[in-house]
């Protein structure tokens, strides 16, 4: 055996003679114990000498680790098996670098293997290996001791089925009561209040769990950032992700059934960052696609113009809007009204988030090849009605979906731009023909939504006429105007409470298709729709205000004048 690293310094320094070097290395792999515990249980060579050894031949500072308190917090920042697996401890953190007690300064794959799972800078301190055992265990007791810090009443009385009884695993401990309890309460809670996304965020000093009620951001929790990797750990067990993997983003399912009748699917997504991994929750309510069109804020004409499109029986429906628009229930609240008996439907989607008996739903996997487009090509070959597709990422999915369109089939489908007119500019710098736009896509919605003031507490603004018309008010409407502000009280969110679509319904007349196929561009387009009556989303937006249906605060948040 060629010696290296320590072991190689040992035997030249005189500790030890080589073959029993090379004998103590063989037995400490079978006994699962480092180089160096070994050599020092067996008293071949005391714990000082060796750290003395090290760090005069490596460069690498030495403490006496008994010397200094190391905080729960700092320990926290470092995997549990990844402590007990290399025999390391953190001890100190200063900014971006983590200080790492070590008693062999040559293992690169521990120093390696924690910087990529903290993301942080390692500093490597020696310290003699009998006292940093010591040291290891009271830390990691330490930080067991801090879970109780959940154990309160309300956690107690915590009513909340576990899915997954059956999908058992302790690693990091995982399945500790005190965080089965308050995982389960912050994700009861956010379905209770009708949240849509939670997040699970850890940072240097602190870690927060946020709500997105409503499209806006909360504080809810600020458990001990100790807890941070256990709470991530819990809920991987939960979507059935891979909790030794932390250095990678991951995505997954969990399922929460809170009755006999009534289960929620949680979105989940994970990303490392500086301090841990960064958890996102969304909430995936399929009532929700059977709430009815009434429900979703369109306006009467708005809400024909939709269901005349659905009634077609080929064409292209497109439904744009940023991300939490809403794009999603419109396009299901439309396949829920075309899903009957005589129909066949298929759905290709990144991922699938609501579920529909009698929809063939399918999920996108790059990573296999499972692509939009190919998914699309493979629903042409299996006698499609209407064919859905999550969204049109580029020019061989909208190729194949124009001309799916064209041939028979009703496609609906998103893409990201900002109103409608953009929408048709949007697909031709993809490179799709002009031609093909103009005869296949025949409406376009474009929405965003708005918070809804509470009917309970709102209350009349006192805001002048003038402002009104720069606003964007007509004269008419100025004068006998009355437009509410939010207020707030019990039973809602701040003065909101739910939320109402913002729509701007586009079907594609004539007119629009001689502008497409000339080469026009999304500011000629957008005033033909105004020529054509359609209202663009900042005016829909105003009637809503006008009904009194939401603040014009609101409304400025959502659109632009």
């Amino acid at each position: 055996m060629t010696l290296t690293g320590l072991p190689r310094q040992i035997v030249q320094q005189d500790f030890i003679d080589e073959d029993t070097v090379v004998q103590a290395i063989d037995a400490a792999k079978k006994e699962k114990l480092t180089f160096v515990q070994y050599i020092v249980q067996k008293k071949l060579i005391k714990a000082l000498d060796v750290a003395s050894l090290a760090s005069r031949e490596f460069g690498v500072p030495l403490l006496d680790i008994n010397a200094i308190e190391i905080e729960p917090d700092v320990v926290s920042l470092v995997k549990e098996n990844l402590i007990t697996k290399h025999q390391c401890l953190p001890i100190f953190k200063r900014g971006n670098r983590l200080f790492l007690a070590i008693s062999d300064p040559t293992n690169v794959l521990a120093l390696d293997e924690i910087k990529f799972q903290s993301g942080l800078n390692i500093e490597a301190i020696l310290v003699e290996s009998d006292k940093l055992e010591g040291k290891i265990d009271k830390a990691l007791s330490a930080a067991d001791d801090s879970l109780s810090e959940f154990d309160d009443a309300e956690l107690d009385g915590l009513d909340f089925e576990d899915p997954d009884k059956e999908e058992k695993q302790d690693d990091e401990k995982a399945d500790d009561a005190p965080i089965v309890k308050f995982v389960n309460k912050m994700l009861l809670d956010a379905i209770k209040q009708g949240v849509s996304d939670l997040h699970f965020e850890p940072y240097e000093k602190f870690y927060r769990v946020r709500y997105r009620l409503d499209g806006i951001l909360q504080e809810v929790a600020r458990p001990p950032v100790a807890l941070s990797n256990r709470i991530s750990a819990r809920i991987k067990v939960l979507s059935r992700l891979d909790i030794s993997e932390r250095r990678v983003p991951q995505d997954g399912r969990m399922k929460m059934r809170i009755s006999k009748n009534k289960s929620i699917d949680f979105r989940v997504s994970t990303c490392p960052t500086l301090f841990g991994e960064k958890i996102c929750m969304r909430i995936l309510d399929s009532d929700s696609a059977k709430l009815g069109i009434d429900v979703l804020g369109y306006e009467p004409e708005q809400k024909e113009l939709y269901l005349e499109n659905l009634a077609k029986p080929y064409g292209m429906i497109l439904v744009t809007g940023p991300t939490g628009s809403g794009k999603t229930v419109s396009l299901y609240t439309g396949i829920n009204i075309l899903n009957t008996e005589d129909r066949n439907i298929s759905t290709a989607e990144d991922p699938s988030e609501i579920n529909l008996p009698g929809v063939n739903q399918v999920n996108v996997n790059p990573k296999t090849g499972l692509t939009f487009s190919k998914a699309l090509k493979a629903f042409l070959r299996q006698d499609p009605d209407i064919i859905m597709v999550g969204e049109i990422r580029d020019i061989e999915t909208g190729e194949i979906a124009i001309k799916a369109a064209q041939t028979g089939h009703l496609v609906l489908s998103t893409l990201h731009t900002n109103d409608a007119p953009q929408t048709l500019t949007r697909l031709a710098n993809m490179g799709i023909p002009p031609f093909n736009i103009a005869s296949a896509v025949s409406l376009i919605i474009a929405q965003r939504l708005a918070r809804r003031l509470c009917e309970k507490c709102k209350a009349p603004a006192e805001i002048p006429k003038e402002a009104l018309l720069e606003e964007g008010f007509s004269e008419e409407v100025a004068e006998k105007i009355t437009v509410y502000k939010a207020v707030g009280c019990d039973s809602c969110n701040g003065g909101y409470k739910g939320r109402v679509g913002i729509y701007q319904v586009m079907p594609i007349s004539e007119a629009m298709g001689r502008i497409i196929m000339e080469g026009g561009n999304s500011i000629q387009l957008g005033d033909q729709a105004a020529k054509e009556g359609i209202n663009d989303l900042r005016t829909s937006g105003l009637i809503k205000v006008e009904q009194g249906i939401t603040s014009l605060e609101e409304v400025n948040r959502v659109t632009t004048e």
